[in-house]
């Protein structure tokens, strides 16, 4: 007789990335109280979208990685349908990037967040693996598409993301070295058209960073301030709610996509270090998940949305601590922002159900 099944494995829920994700939203949640002036009604409010999350992400892990790859099509087409009409009745301040439905309002692009991989996932795995130069073309116009699109609202730095989380995918499915040079040199031809193309701001953001104090009180103001705040924390951090450049408003976006730097201002080295390990850990839990994946649509889709969670935690840093141009990329888990928070844990949702449905291999000696 079978033994009964533990709880956690009943419910589709990998206990080790639960913990390093509430840990993370833990975490979120008390420095997001501290970013926030103390205002204890937005921590609620992250916290319920939280745990709107989480229930996301136990009733996803229920279904089998089968349904998903079915499902793919039909979210990626819907996804781009939503993107084509946001482009005309988009509502937001400068970039389009809200739909409004009258009862609520949504980011299509975060839906693109898991179509995009999906799809490319269900692709790649249906023919060969390594792929073959035909199929990476077709592949890319279906990561192109709706990365352009994003882009064009103007939202540069999701249409990248999302680019990212699909070129992820062709890179675990296989993509040849001699590919991989082709990509970087067509990338070089294009950075001068590339450079044209780009708004007036987002070419700013770039001169920004190779030279903030050229503008210290307009364009240079957010790196500056992100990376005193990160440098005054030093080793052990001034403690939980005493950053100055939070509380004294010298930090902008600071419950948003300079959380971090308010992390650093009042935890220090320290606390800088057990946020990036915590990441780290849940990070390699995927990347462990991606190769235990019995079949190829689950080891692509597992490793990428390991593996793009490792890219938001990059550039958010990298941008907190002046290395990277500010694109407004949220740190996973932990800035405040609801859509994200579901969107992520649906990922991870997905990543639980290639885990726990694993079919149970018996060997009969």
């Amino acid at each position: 007789m079978d033994e009964p099944r533990p709880v956690w494995q009943r419910m589709h829920v990998d206990p080790w990335l639960l913990l390093g994700l509430l840990a993370l939203c833990g975490i979120g949640l008390a420095v997001l109280y501290s970013a926030s002036g103390e205002d204890l009604a937005t921590v609620i409010r992250q916290g319920t979208r939280m745990l709107m999350g989480l229930a996301v992400m136990v009733i996803i892990a229920q279904f089998p990685p089968a349904f998903f790859s079915r499902l793919s099509p039909l979210l990626y087409i819907v996804g781009v349908i939503l993107l084509i009409i946001l482009n005309y009745h988009g509502t937001g301040r400068g970039a389009h990037r809200w739909l409004d439905l009258g009862f609520m309002r949504f980011q299509p692009a975060e839906i693109m967040k898991i179509a995009v991989p999906l799809v490319c996932a269900r692709f790649m795995a249906a023919g060969p693996l390594p792929p073959t130069l035909p199929r990476l073309l077709l592949a890319a116009i279906l990561i192109l598409v709706p990365a352009v699109l994003i882009a064009e609202q103007p939202d540069l730095g999701t249409g990248a993301l999302i680019g990212v989380a699909g070129a992820v995918v062709l890179f675990l499915a296989g993509l040849r070295w001699r590919y991989i040079a082709g990509i970087a040199a067509v990338g070089l031809a294009a950075l001068i058209p590339l450079w044209t193309l780009m708004h007036d701001y987002q070419r700013q953001r770039i001169l920004t960073l190779l030279d903030p104090e050229a503008d210290p009180l307009g364009t240079g103001y957010h790196i500056i301030q992100s990376v005193i705040a990160v440098g005054s924390g030093g080793l052990f951090g001034k403690g939980w709610l005493q950053g100055t450049q939070s509380r004294l408003e010298f930090l902008p976006e600071r419950h948003t996509d300079f959380i971090f730097a308010v992390l650093c201002e009042e935890f220090g080295f320290i606390g800088a270090v057990t946020l990036i390990a915590l990441y780290c850990a849940v990070i390699w839990r995927g990347l462990a998940i991606a190769l235990a994946a019995q079949d190829s649509f689950g080891r692509l889709l597992a490793g990428s949305i390991a593996l793009t969670l490792f890219v938001y935690v990059f550039v958010n840093v990298g941008m907190v601590i002046g290395q990277l141009p500010v694109v407004g990329v949220p740190l996973p888990f932990v800035s405040y922002g609801g859509t994200a928070a579901v969107t992520l844990m649906a990922g991870f949702g997905i990543l639980m159900s290639i885990h726990t449905h694993r079919r149970r291999v018996s060997l009969f000696l």
